[in-house]
């Protein structure tokens, strides 16, 4: 649904995997099942087409010092179970 009147009329589109981080928590407190993964970032990123979504942000310290506030982002996606998860790194670095 639209976030910003409500209708229900909404499309797919394809989307170009850019973003800039707009929020984020680092979470010190993993959920069961992903206690080695902590410390890590939920984040809410906006996408170059204006969409935001949640997601964890990779291949940088999830440390106030690195999380810069909108830093460019690039999707990459991560392969867990039998579904393919996007993630979100700094634009540019090798993954």
């Amino acid at each position: 649904m639209c976030p910003e009147c409500g209708s229900a009329d909404v499309e797919w589109f394809t989307a170009s995997g850019r973003a800039t981080l707009y929020s984020y928590v680092i979470n010190h407190r993993p959920a069961r099942g992903f206690e080695g993964d902590g410390p890590y970032a939920i984040a809410v990123v906006q996408l170059a087409e204006g969409p935001r979504m949640m997601t964890n942000i990779v291949g940088i310290p999830n440390t106030p010092e690195d999380l810069i506030l909108d830093m460019e982002l690039q999707v990459t996606f991560e392969q867990r179970g039998d579904v393919s998860v996007p993630l979100f790194g700094p634009a540019g670095a090798a993954r």
